[in-house]
């Protein structure tokens, strides 16, 4: 017998809410059977679940997410178009967060030298004061 999984089972497991189960399968991510009005995932829906996670996690919107998902729905054995896709993803998130790198060493040098100047117009308030 096939393994599948209720929506709590899944909720428990990834340390997950229900409503953000069902949220991705809103999305159409998600697309599990139904018995009467029980969600029933299969191995597939769980490990698409994880894959959203992982996404999510390595900054994937969920829009390219599901484009992955539909990529490997059309053609699962056409895996060039899909590492092409995803490579492309990651080297537009290597280069926004590159210029993030940047900004924020930008902005620390900003911090820095506006903390010495405050630091500086303290020591001189101080001196007069004595």
């Amino acid at each position: 017998m096939t393994q599948t999984y209720s929506i709590s089972d899944l909720s428990k497991e990834f340390d997950i809410t229900t409503r953000s189960i069902r949220f991705y399968e809103d999305q159409g991510l998600l697309k599990p059977a139904r018995r009467g009005q029980t969600r029933i995932y299969s191995k597939r829906d769980r490990v698409r679940l994880m894959l959203i996670l992982r996404g999510k996690r390595l900054g994937f919107s969920l829009a390219e997410t599901k484009e992955l998902f539909d990529l490997y729905d059309i053609s699962p054995s056409n895996k060039p178009i899909q590492l092409e896709y995803m490579l492309g993803i990651i080297d537009a998130k290597k280069a926004a967060l590159e210029q993030q790198i940047k900004d924020i060493a930008m902005l620390k040098l900003e911090l820095e030298t506006a903390e010495e100047r405050c630091r500086k117009a303290l020591q001189e308030q101080q001196d007069k004061a004595s």
